[in-house]
This record gives C-alpha cells, structure tokens and sequence, in this order.
C-alpha cells in the first residue's frame, strides 16, 4: 500500500506548479490523529488538490511579507517505511524554503481541510522566518551563558557546557510562540485558499496533548485551537 501511494502522488504531482519530490525530514513530529480516514487513493488525491490550491497563496504572502526571502516552495513527501507522522519546514542548502509530509501524515489527515492547515503551517513558518529566529536567539543566548561563566571564573570545559546549555535554551525558548505564529498566519493562508481552518485545526482535538513543558517545542493543543478561533472571529 505505501508504494502505490507513494507512486500515485508521484503520478498526481508531476503536473503541479509546485515541485514535489522524496527527502529525508528533520525529527518534528506532527500528534497523530483520530481514525475515520479516507482511502489511500481519496488521501493522495486530497493531498494533491490542498498543495495546488495552498501554495500559491504561500507564494503571494511570502513575497508580500518575507521580501528578502526566497518564495519558490518545494513541497517533499517522505516515502519511507517506518517514518512517523510528521510535517515540518527546513532550508535547502541554497536557502530554498521547503515544507515536507511523511505519507503516515497524509494517511492520518481525516479531510483536505486537515491538509490544508497543516501545509499552511509549515509554510508560514517560513514567511515569519522562524528559522533564523531560532538561531539568532540560540547564538545570542549561547555567547551570554558563556560570558557570564567566563566572568565568573570558568574554566574551558565550564564555559562550553554553558554555551551548550544557552544554544539550548535559546533554540526552544521562543518554540512554543513560533508554533502558534505560524497557526494564525497558517489559518489566513488555508482559509484563503478556500478551506475552513477551524475544521483544519480539529486535527489536534483528540490529538495527544504536549502539554505546556518547560521549553518543550509546541504549545498545548488547547491553546493552538483557540487561537485560531481568536484570528478568525477578528477578520
């Protein structure tokens, strides 16, 4: 079943604008949902139609919003066995943003609504820029945890575990506020794109909740519904 999906939307794919093509993706996991599924083939069909429809209005918003960055999407699914659900957002060596699905996710999504926000997400975070973010916060914090060891009479070994320790918590401290940046301008984007992402966003209803950990990588689910509730009542 997972090589005739993955050559189904290979198939379905070769005439999108957007390209589509098989990479290995970052650990980021995306919660997995509730049974009631489609068909493989309804899923990749699905999947299909939410990336002809989602990426051009990605493109228009990040050359609106991201004027210094690239905005020729390419779009990657993850044919390989044993991958979990996951979705995620990364750069190519040569900046080019890149927004990837594993094929247990595009199984998982129970409507194109689902899709659709999920995509959406992943695309804003590149228009907010939260990559560079990320690390400008973990290389600032990483040279003042440093500093201030060093002052304080640290050897080598003390000042590096403490660099360690401040990229750490630099790269997780602002994790949380990315997510949910990139479920508002997610929810602009699906919606503008003629899907509902107050259906979208029940992906995470029975999904397992993260809970709000200390620097953990995502907000509570609770918190990710309702603020796309709170964007979408103020438009």
């Amino acid at each position: 079943m997972r090589i005739a999906l993955a050559s189904l939307l290979f198939a379905l794919l070769s005439g999108c604008v957007t390209p589509v093509v098989v990479a290995t993706p970052p650990d980021r996991p995306v919660s997995r949902a509730a049974p009631a599924r489609p068909a493989p083939s309804v899923a990749a069909r699905n999947f299909v139609a939410v990336v002809e429809r989602v990426m051009p209005h990605a493109r228009a918003a990040c050359r609106e919003q991201a004027r210094r960055a690239r905005c020729d999407y390419a779009v990657v699914v993850d044919d390989r066995s044993g991958v979990p659900a996951n979705a995620f957002q990364t750069l190519a060596p040569d900046g080019r943003p890149i927004v990837g699905f594993t094929l247990p996710l595009i199984l998982e999504a129970r409507n194109p609504d689902e899709l659709a926000f999920i995509l959406s997400h992943e695309a804003a975070h590149h228009i907010a820029g939260h990559i560079g973010r990320g690390q400008t916060s973990a290389r600032t914090t990483a040279t003042l945890a440093g500093a201030l060891v060093a002052l304080g009479g640290g050897n080598d070994v003390a000042i590096r575990q403490a660099q360690d320790f401040g990229a750490f918590y630099g790269a997780r401290r602002y994790a949380k506020e990315f997510e949910l940046e990139a479920d508002a301008l997610g929810a602009i984007l699906a919606r503008r794109a003629g899907y509902d992402p107050l259906v979208g966003i029940m992906y995470f209803q029975n999904a397992p909740d993260p809970g709000n950990r200390f620097l953990g990588t995502h907000p509570p689910n609770a918190d990710r519904i309702a603020t796309v509730r709170r964007v979408l009542a103020g438009r």
